[in-house]
Parts: structure tokens; sequence; C-alpha cells
């Protein structure tokens, strides 16, 4: 029963804030959801010192879209969870420093809400519902040592 509410939990979190990542990487790389695309946040890139702006954008872009979609599914989670680090770290230390810690400032409460999301993520695991679940669940070897065999 625990681990049923556990992976849950777990899948909520992981679907919340793929999906949001999805719809950034989306937003840099495609121009979707009232994002610049990649010419606009190329440009954007190149103004806070990220040179060549438009492949740092599309760098950008591909492993929030990437990272986003492999937290959806929970597969290969941890590699998500480094996908996803690395970008907020750029984000808080290139964009929202500045601002100090409040979101109200432009400050980096967000970003760093999402990078404990994915550190603890991948330190937990993706959890029941998901593929890395199906696909590498550890299985008890019963060996000849094991008590609970007398």
């Amino acid at each position: 029963m625990r681990e049923n509410r556990i992976g849950i939990g777990l899948l909520i979190i992981r679907l919340v804030v793929g999906l949001l990542f999805i719809g950034h990487g989306s937003q840099k790389l495609f121009g979707f959801f009232g994002g610049a695309g990649l010419q606009g946040t190329g440009g954007f890139f190149e103004s806070i010192g990220l040179s060549p702006g438009t492949l740092m954008a599309f760098i950008a872009g591909a492993g929030e879209l990437v990272g986003g979609i492999l937290l959806v599914l929970g597969f290969i989670t941890p590699l998500a969870s480094a996908m996803i680090l690395v970008i907020m770290l750029g984000a808080i230390v290139k964009v929202h420093a500045p601002g100090g810690l409040w979101a109200t400032q432009g400050g980096i409460e967000y970003p760093l809400v999402l990078l404990a999301t994915v550190i603890g993520i991948a330190f937990i695991g993706s959890g029941k519902y998901s593929l890395d679940h199906y696909f590498f669940k550890k299985t008890k070897r019963v060996t000849s040592n094991d008590q609970s065999l007398s």
C-alpha cells in the first residue's frame, strides 16, 4: 500500500515538472506557448553572454524537451535529472541570481524549487509507475544463506 502511494506521488511530481520542462523546451526550440523560438531565445542568450546564442538556445531547449520527456516517462531518470539540473544551474547563475531569492523580483526561487525537485527524484528514483521500474526493477535473489528459507 505504501509503495503505491509513494509511486503515485512521484508520478504526479514527474508529470507536472516534466510537462513544464517539455513546454519550456518547446518555447525555446519552436516558439510554442508564446516562446521566442530559437532565434529570439538565441538573441536573449547572446545578450546575457551565452555565445553563440542560437546554439546555446538549441542545447538548452533540447535538454529541457528531452529531459522533460524522460522525466514524464520515468525513463533513465538519473539522466533526465542531470539534464534538467545543468539547465537550472545555468538559469540560476546567468538569469535569476541578480534578482535575489524571490520570484517576484525575478530571483532564483522557482528554478531552485525545480532544481531541488529533480535532485530529489534522482536520489529517490522514479517510482513504481515508471518505465525505469518496469525495465530496471531490482529483484531479490534468494540464496542458500537466506534465513527465510528455513
